[in-house]
């Protein structure tokens, strides 16, 4: 079987079971190793890679996660779309938990992590504008909405930088400046991928109202133990959106994803 794959998922260990003929392959980046070794198999006919972003035994907290390694060895297997669900919480209180969100936007609000391929000799300027793929988010939403789950078409996704959870003052700004969720991993997985001319998507599974919404009503704050139960319960939905998308999803990439770097050197 040729290690190659057109769709890669980075996500939990769910995924596993949907895939077919599967091997395991060991990726040697020049940023050094994945998060774990890369699952390839079939989905519907479609090469499809999975790697679990954290690794298979949550190994990486998020600002550790080698994010340069994991987007190069998608990249260098032949993947040109990427899937990045992820569990977040929820800024505003008509985002509900169970709901899913396709987010449109990111605010980085992280530090120090490597978050470019391009540290010289010559500078590239990619635009991230518009960070996630246009094609693959109306799929997503598309897939979503006819599974019958609740879905947001659009959202801006706070990404911090973890591993702990924020203040409830932090929490108050962001709902307070309108943006829907928050996360650790977003950034710079999404910047990274579109550095690689690949299409990248993100599906938030809300897991929780963030600890600013709460805290004025008695309701106990965000606990990792409440996202992951939440989470676990939802993980069918994730897997059944995946693998429709993979299923739906067209052989040709008409959007500028492909030809990020056409205008960002220098």
């Amino acid at each position: 079987m040729s290690v190659t794959a057109e769709i890669g998922v980075f996500g939990g260990s769910g995924f596993y079971s949907l895939l077919e003929n599967a091997v395991e392959t060991k990726v040697e980046t020049p940023y050094g190793p994945p998060s774990d070794v890369v699952t390839i198999g079939e989905v519907c006919g479609k090469r499809v890679a999975f790697l679990p972003r954290h690794g298979r035994q949550h190994q990486y907290p998020p600002h550790t996660i080698p994010y340069r390694a994991n987007i190069w060895a998608m990249k260098s297997l032949g993947v040109t779309r990427i899937m990045g669900p992820s569990a977040v919480g929820s800024l505003q209180r008509h985002i509900k938990p169970g709901d899913f969100v396709v987010c449109d936007q990111f605010v980085d609000r992280t530090t120090g992590r490597k978050d470019t391929f391009y540290d010289g000799p010559f500078a590239v300027h990619i635009s991230s504008a518009d960070p996630y793929c246009p094609e693959m988010r109306r799929l997503a939403v598309e897939v979503i909405r006819d599974l019958g789950i609740p879905v947001h078409e659009r959202g801006t996704n706070v990404v911090i930088q973890g591993p702990r959870f924020s203040t409830k003052a932090e929490s108050r700004w962001f709902t307070g400046m309108g943006w829907e969720v928050i996360s650790m991993t977003q950034y710079p997985e999404a910047v990274l991928a579109i550095e690689q001319e690949l299409c990248y998507v993100n599906i938030a599974l809300i897991t929780d109202y963030d600890t600013g919404l709460v805290a004025e009503e008695g309701v106990e704050p965000v606990s990792a133990e409440e996202v992951m139960r939440v989470f676990h319960a939802n993980n069918e939905r994730v897997r059944d959106v995946l693998l429709e998308m993979i299923k739906r999803v067209s052989p040709v990439r008409d959007c500028k994803c492909a030809t990020a770097l056409k205008y960002a050197r220098l």
